[in-house]
């Protein structure tokens, strides 16, 4: 287990859709726990594959309290969203030093598949519910800040530029 470095904004990876997981092998589940190693590093309550140059839809999250806890999703995808929306604070390592606030659903249903293969679906609340819309992004080639509007997304990536 490793703690992977995150790829720097603007790599082009960033932008690019990741890779259906067809099977869960050794090798998948060992790029989890470097993935969640690197979360626990940062520290942060989910991670992309995608934001360590890995190109396969994969994910973690772990929202919880004591930690120790995070979920491990390949091809996540979200079913249904709640219309009640949730406004949260939100940043990314591949761009340190900045963030916004984001609107997103407050709950959603994922189907994924777990790490024995089982597809899952499975309902996200609050920030876990934030955290897997985040991931899933990452795995679409999108950045929480394409969220914003023209002039706020202008705004934040002169900030980082600037160094925070």
């Amino acid at each position: 287990m490793t703690v992977r470095r995150c790829l720097p904004w603007p790599d082009r990876r960033l932008r690019a859709r990741a890779e259906d997981v067809a099977e869960i092998t050794d090798e998948i589940r060992a790029i989890w726990d470097d993935m969640i190693d690197t979360m626990e590093a940062m520290p942060g309550v989910g991670l992309a594959a995608v934001q360590i140059g890995v190109m396969l839809r994969l994910a973690v999250v772990d929202a919880s309290a004591e930690r120790g806890r995070a979920i491990r999703l390949a091809n996540p995808e979200v079913l249904h969203a709640s219309v009640e929306f949730r406004d949260h604070e939100e940043a990314s390592p591949n761009l340190p030093g900045v963030s916004a606030k984001i609107s997103r659903p407050r709950a959603v249903t994922v189907r994924y598949m777990d790490d024995t293969g089982a597809v899952i679906e499975r309902d996200f609340v609050g920030l876990e519910a934030t955290s897997v819309q985040h991931q899933i992004d990452h795995l679409a080639g999108r950045m929480y800040f394409d969220r914003l509007s023209k002039v706020k997304r202008d705004m934040l990536l002169r900030r980082a530029r600037k160094g925070g």
